[in-house]
């Protein structure tokens, strides 16, 4: 019998600077809003997304994801095309903050044994990146 990985769930919450759902579900739910902080480039064509990162000319990587479920400024899940995540999926979603209003992002995602670190890594370096680029 095969070894089975198994995969570790990751649940990352980060306020955002925002009182405003529209925005945040923008940023969330769109492919223009998606480019802005978790990849390059970020196609829709129905249940369809397609992630690209990197420029095509040198190192670039390309993921499709299926849209799972969406409930309007709430949450998006998608689930990457990949045999190996056929058990999980990648949530984005809005909570509001009873102190502040502010909107909190919070991603839920998956990691295999051993990688938890580096999805921790990789979403706090989107984090970043979407502060950069939105000041949220």
């Amino acid at each position: 019998m095969p070894y089975a990985m198994r995969n570790n769930k990751v649940s990352i919450e980060r306020e955002l600077n925002s009182k405003s759902a529209n925005i945040i579900w923008s940023l969330m739910s769109t492919p223009e809003g998606l480019s802005k902080w978790i990849a390059d480039e970020v196609t829709r064509d129905g249940d369809e997304m397609v992630f690209t990162w990197g420029n095509e000319w040198s190192h670039h990587e390309t993921r499709t994801a299926i849209v799972l479920e969406t409930k309007k400024l709430d949450y998006i899940r998608l689930r990457w095309s990949e045999a190996e995540y056929a058990d999980t999926f990648l949530e984005l979603r809005m909570d509001k903050s009873d102190i502040t209003g502010d909107y909190i992002l919070v991603v839920t995602d998956f990691a295999p044994d051993g990688d938890t670190d580096t999805l921790e890594d990789i979403w706090a370096a989107n984090m970043e990146t979407l502060r950069r680029s939105t000041g949220l």
